[in-house]
């Protein structure tokens, strides 16, 4: 299978703050085109032998296939979480525009 062009990657924090901190660092530094927040949401997880409810924010990334390293580097650096969600998701489709912008925006 051939390695999609672009990527949806996902992860979650704890404050509106610290999401659109991590947003804004992702977007700056090139590393995604774009970054949409969306919360609060309840995220309900097993952790160290215990289920646990809480409330997060999830920020959803576009970028490249190429920049994807650059980008898990930077949330792994700037997270707040020891363990945190880092999830890339295929883009198999899309309008040709929109994921040449992506492209155009996540190029170092």
């Amino acid at each position: 299978m051939e390695t999609p062009a672009c990527l949806a990657v996902l992860t979650t924090t704890d404050s509106a703050d610290g999401a659109a901190e991590l947003a804004r660092g992702a977007v700056a530094g090139r590393f995604a085109a774009c970054a949409q927040i969306s919360g609060p949401v309840t995220s309900v997880y097993r952790w160290r032998g215990a289920v646990e409810t809480a409330v997060e924010w999830q920020i959803q990334f576009k970028t490249s296939a190429a920049r994807y390293p650059d980008l898990e580097a930077h949330l792994r650096a700037a997270h707040g979480y020891e363990t945190p969600e880092i999830v890339a998701v295929p883009v198999v489709a899309g309008g040709a525009d929109y994921l040449r912008w992506v492209a155009e925006e996540t190029a170092p």
